[in-house]
């Protein structure tokens, strides 16, 4: 095929795109991909949601390896094809590691009994890659592109895209594909939303996710951590679903997000020994369903949660953590719950339930914290032909990644592979 092909994203979705097409001598200069951060050369660390590699893969070196996590790959294309995919994107961290003997994969077999009367515990094999090798990964995928002849635009930021004319608008240029992959995250989310309601298209409503960042002193759950370094608690009522999300361990830190210009928390890990503090945080997160417009609503929740300009802090006896880069995350320390379960409403009671029968089976007492909120902005899911992920009323616009409600690295890296495939036979 010799067709201009531009990509809006340089998350992992898009970059596995994009080495998916070279490595199968489809000519760079074809592929034009447009982000509105930094290359890997110069994106600094607290520019955490825009710039090469997305969110995920500057600062999450877990790649979950299960058709039930991350995102509904299987549902698209089955389970095998799903795991052939998987396979692949996780091939393009390998084949790009600095040193591959430090990658781990953790396969956890048996649900251990000190958990059951309270959670469930989700097992399922997760690839280690290691968060302090990602920038030297994202630097080797990009000087490759670079060299397949790959452009990039830089601090570009793209204001509008008209699928009938097939032309993508930045505040600079109008520039013309003939395909094009839709892969931004969450920093694009309000993009993506103007361009569904814009062109009417047909969306799958998806739940409200919101909960926090709760973190603690490792040592209390380190007899889950030794059967499950990324564990996952959860549990299931009617309505409202919990899991807890996104384990750090040894040195976790704290991270904070902005999304139209409000806060919210995630975390990271670091590798190197001198980064070491020996905390472990992750997010609790409840799925809601049942919630009319659940996109406006948790937009809201996270605006009650502002207070003096950042997300909350609540701990009994805990201050704010520090950084790795050695400063207090930015919140607003507050002493009783109130603010919380205003914003919340009923729901916080799921959280701090959530949180009481932890301390039943990890004993922290009042040695911990939270961070509030943490959200997973869901806007509708578009409705795609399965065999290629491109829109129904438009065959030429392809939508991956978060653009697509994928929740995970590998899961984003295979939605792209996927795409990719579609367009070279």
């Amino acid at each position: 095929m010799n067709k201009k092909i531009v990509i809006v994203g340089s998350g992992v979705a898009g970059i596995s795109a994009a080495l998916k097409l070279v490595d199968n001598n489809y000519s760079g200069d074809l592929i034009t991909i447009i982000d509105k951060g930094n290359n890997p050369y110069i994106r600094k660390p607290e520019e955490v949601m825009t710039g090469f590699a997305g969110a995920g893969g500057f600062s999450d070196g877990k790649l979950t390896y299960h058709t039930a996590i991350g995102g509904q790959l299987s549902k698209y294309c089955g389970e095998d094809k799903a795991y052939e995919l998987m396979d692949q994107a996780i091939d393009m961290w390998r084949r790009f590691h600095p040193d591959t003997s430090k990658i781990m994969c953790s396969d956890p077999q048996a649900e251990p009994e000190f958990i059951k009367p309270h959670f469930g515990l989700r097992l399922f094999p997760v690839w280690h890659i290691g968060t302090d090798y990602l920038h030297e990964i994202g630097k080797r995928w990009y000087d490759y592109l670079v060299e397949k002849g790959v452009n990039f635009k830089w601090q570009t930021e793209v204001v509008d895209i008209c699928f009938k004319d097939s032309i993508v608008s930045t505040s600079s240029e109008s520039i013309y594909y003939d395909k094009l992959i839709f892969g931004v995250g969450k920093s694009g989310i309000d993009l993506s939303k103007k361009l569904l309601e814009k062109h009417n298209i047909q969306l799958e409503q998806k739940p409200a996710q919101i909960g926090v960042r709760f973190e603690a002193p490792q040592k209390y759950f380190q007899k889950l951590i030794d059967i499950s370094y990324d564990f996952k608690l959860y549990r299931k009522d009617d309505k409202v679903s919990l899991r807890s999300f996104c384990t750090n361990n040894n040195a976790a830190y704290v991270a904070v997000e902005e999304t139209y210009g409000d806060i919210s928390y995630n975390g990271h890990a670091k590798k190197d020994e001198k980064y070491r503090n020996d905390m472990t945080n992750f997010g609790i997160l409840m799925e809601i369903r049942g919630i009319e417009n659940p996109f406006e609503w948790m937009r809201e929740v996270v605006k009650k949660c502002q207070g003096s300009q950042f997300g909350l802090y609540y701990s009994p006896t805990r201050k704010p953590s520090m950084t790795s880069e050695g400063q207090i995350v930015s919140s607003h320390a507050v002493n009783t719950l109130e603010v919380f379960k205003e914003a919340f409403g009923d729901y916080s009671k799921y959280v701090l339930d959530f949180i009481d029968d932890m301390n039943k089976i990890f004993n922290f007492g009042d040695d911990w914290g939270m961070y509030i909120p943490e959200v997973k902005y869901l806007t509708g899911e578009p409705i795609v032909d399965y065999s290629n992920l491109e829109l129904k009323q438009y065959s030429d616009v392809h939508f991956v990644g978060d653009a697509l409600s994928a929740r995970g690295i590998t899961v984003a890296g295979a939605q792209g592979i996927y795409v990719a495939e579609d367009l070279l036979k």
